[in-house]
């Protein structure tokens, strides 16, 4: 058989990884011990171009950051970390290309990656195949547990739920009818499937719910925005957005509800992926007081949260990376927690083999730059976090409006919908 070369296989596959030289093990072939060399590879599946590249590119470096960390603190079992980046290029189908040839050719330890869930999706049995490891850093519908993927960020019980009833409390703004608009694929359909469910089990009526959805990249909101005015004006009470698109619609849909002078004191909207970075470059003065809900916020006020942020703005000068120095979001902070989670594993297993890391992920745990405990407790690949629920302010950033009691155990499946 003829072997391909490292380089010629960077080059091909679109990965990069900084003095990689050798010749790589063909697919088919039992895999090498996964430590060679001294050094063991970590690969990552976050798309620096395309439709998600502004917010998921940013996650290669945090992935080199805490390794980084890591390896100048003697490394993992004695052993450096390698960090494989690859550009899946917002490509669905690419994530999972790339995942096959880093778990067969790049034999690495683990994965971190995907944003979206078509892209975790479409990842998900080329993991479950090669018994690889993905750590995904992004909170999301629920509804699967893969004995293959970590799931970092929060399911919808711990985070949806809460900011929904905190809109629909007294202490937000006593919410009746809900405009659900939202990119089309899984993790919008099926949140917005067991919204309605929830809904319902509260007395909602069918009637007080209007649901829209746009393609991937879509950016001209100004009909859909339209129709939320429209819909405001209707009676039954308080209406809010709740809004799933990712991506670059979010700052085209913020800058389109700005455009139109719908205040938050009129029709708040819940981005239910909306972060910190997604409002670079944006007039947030006419869009104080919209919310968002995740397992971090900047403003958390933690020492570790402080240490994180300074790390990063070293990390960001010192290497010349093409990100904010100033702008931490969560997806960041749960892709850094996953390397660390996956360290711990690791020296608890004495392996890096997939199979003993993964049998010691019960009690692993740390305080992460949320400041909350973090930890798993070893009945699924769910990891406990707490939750922030935000509210914008006009420096492009959120200020925290409720935290969690705690880390609620998380509810891999939903009873909703």
């Amino acid at each position: 058989m003829k072997k391909l070369s490292r380089r010629s296989f960077l080059r091909t596959s679109g990965l990069v990884a900084a003095g990689v030289t050798g010749s790589l093990a063909m697919p088919g072939l039992i895999r090498p011990s996964l430590a060679q060399n001294g050094s063991v590879k970590l690969g990552c599946l976050f798309s620096s171009s395309g439709t998600m590249a502004n917010i998921e590119g940013r996650l290669n470096d945090v992935v080199r950051m805490a390794a980084a960390e890591l390896n100048a603190a003697g490394g993992v079992l004695g052993q450096q970390i390698e960090v494989l980046v690859s550009d899946p290029a917002s490509d669905w189908p690419l994530y999972a290309q790339t995942a096959r040839q880093m778990l067969q050719q790049e034999n690495v330890a683990a994965l971190y990656g995907c944003w979206t869930s078509v892209s975790r999706k479409s990842v998900l049995p080329v993991v479950e195949q090669e018994d690889g490891l993905l750590y995904y850093p992004l909170h999301f519908e629920g509804d699967e547990n893969s004995k293959n993927v970590v799931y970092v960020n929060s399911p919808p019980a711990s985070s949806v739920l809460p900011a929904v009833d905190y809109l629909m409390g007294e202490d937000g703004v006593e919410a009746k009818r809900f405009f659900l608009l939202g990119s089309d694929y899984v993790w919008p359909r099926t949140i917005n499937k067991q919204l309605k469910g929830y809904f319902e089990s509260k007395g909602i009526e069918a009637s007080a719910i209007r649901e829209e959805y746009v393609p991937f990249g879509f950016s001209n909101f100004q009909t859909l925005v339209n129709q939320i005015r429209s819909f405001a004006d209707e009676p039954g009470g308080q209406p809010v957005v709740i809004l799933t698109v990712v991506g670059s619609s979010i700052p085209d849909f913020f800058r389109e509800f700005a455009n139109q002078g719908i205040l938050a004191t009129d029709v708040p909207v819940l981005g239910l992926d909306a972060l910190e970075a997604d409002f670079e470059g944006l007039d947030t003065a006419a869009l104080v007081g919209h919310l968002n809900c995740w397992a971090y916020l900047q403003a958390a006020e933690a020492p570790e949260n402080d240490k994180f942020k300074a790390d990063w703005a070293s990390y960001v000068a010192a290497n010349n990376v093409p990100y904010s120095p100033d702008v931490v979001i969560d997806p960041m902070v749960s892709a850094y927690d996953s390397v660390r989670l996956w360290a711990l594993a690791a020296e608890k297993a004495g392996s890096f083999d997939v199979p003993e890391v993964r049998s010691a992920f019960a009690g692993i745990g740390f305080t992460d730059p949320s400041g909350y405990d973090i930890a798993m407790n070893g009945e699924n690949n769910y990891v406990s976090r707490g939750v922030f629920i935000g509210s914008l302010n006009a420096e492009q950033s959120f200020d925290i409006l409720w935290q969690s009691d705690g880390t609620p155990k998380p509810e891999p499946f939903s009873s909703y919908g």
